[in-house]
């Protein structure tokens, strides 16, 4: 989503005149997206601030701006930082200035109305916004006619897609609209949530030949209390059992994973929970981030208990799970 905003936001600023600088140093204008999911990258937008000073030591027209995803208590350290900062908004409407001569991202929906109590997305970017089905089908066309051959879909939850002009197409509609669309791409897209992956849509993937098959599928925790606290609403057999449903109706699938280890909480046991499901369900790829509290969530009132040091080593054992299936294959 960050990328797909970036693409869209270079658009506005060429519609006004700007041209894309060959390097940061030659730039006068610098727009910094943003974003907030964990803190690693809020500190890595902070860490700009001396870097900035000194090239605008040799460019005094240089100007800063940040947007994206920035919550309430940042925006006032960033004034310090950034001549401007321009709140965050829908891009659905402006075409995107693609990076990729392959690969194009489609935005089918914005924000989040799912409080997983880890999570700043619903204080960032809002509830579930979710775009026009025809205008979604007119970029993928598009993007198409002009010899793109991966087109992601996007959304904070891809499967809560619902067009606003007709209640009737949800996600494994729009999925089938595109995959009908005459022309030689792949349909990918991320992430979904597992408590609302239906049987209709598990069906539909099987029978999109244009289907990558390929998708995330987050888990964020292997065990049941865990998953509790973080408000995923749905426990591991549940996730288990969609996961067989999924490779039953589509055997060639690869599947990844988000995980977050060390939760408030989380005891060593718990985690070994989570070391049993990538042992168990052999995730193709997994997205693993060490716990770090984001102001405003639920999950920030809890005791942020789990030394970073045994994150890091809890980390590492996911990690090498992953890298040992890689090797083998």
């Amino acid at each position: 989503m960050n990328k797909s905003d970036s693409e869209r936001i270079a658009t506005v600023l060429e519609n006004t005149g700007y041209k894309p600088a060959s390097d940061i140093s030659e730039a006068d204008l610098i727009v910094v997206n943003m974003c907030s999911v964990r803190q690693s990258a809020v500190d890595r937008v902070y860490g700009l601030a001396p870097k900035f000073k000194k090239l605008k030591t040799k460019n005094p027209r240089l100007k800063t701006v940040l947007t994206g995803c920035i919550l309430k208590k940042d925006k006032k350290k960033f004034k310090k930082i950034f001549d401007s900062i321009w709140a965050l908004r829908n891009y659905f409407d402006i075409p995107p200035k693609c990076k990729s001569k392959s690969l194009a991202f489609a935005p089918i929906s914005n924000g989040c109305n799912n409080l997983c109590t880890y999570c700043v997305i619903p204080f960032t970017r809002g509830p579930l916004v979710c775009r026009n089905h025809q205008e979604v089908l007119r970029e993928v066309k598009d993007l198409v006619k002009k010899g793109f051959k991966e087109i992601w879909l996007l959304g904070q939850i891809v499967n809560d897609y619902q067009s606003p002009l007709d209640s009737s197409v949800g996600f494994p509609k729009l999925l089938k609209m595109i995959n009908d669309i005459p022309g030689d791409f792949k349909i990918l897209f991320t992430s979904p949530h597992p408590s609302n992956f239906s049987n209709e849509l598990i069906q539909v993937l099987a029978n999109c030949e244009k289907f990558g098959k390929y998708f995330n599928l987050p888990v964020q925790s292997g065990d049941d209390k865990i998953l509790k606290k973080m408000n995923r609403n749905y426990t591991l057999k549940e996730y288990k059992n969609l996961v067989k449903k999924i490779r039953k109706k589509i055997p060639e699938i690869k599947l990844s994973t988000d995980v977050i280890v060390g939760f408030p909480g989380e005891t060593k046991k718990q985690f070994q929970n989570t070391v049993k499901l990538f042992k168990e369900i052999k995730f193709d790829w997994a997205y693993i981030a060490k716990y770090s509290p984001r102001p405003g969530t639920a999950a920030s009132r809890l005791e942020d208990n789990v030394p970073l040091l045994e994150k890091k080593r809890r980390e590492k054992i996911l990690r090498e799970i992953i890298e040992k299936k890689w090797t083998k294959n």
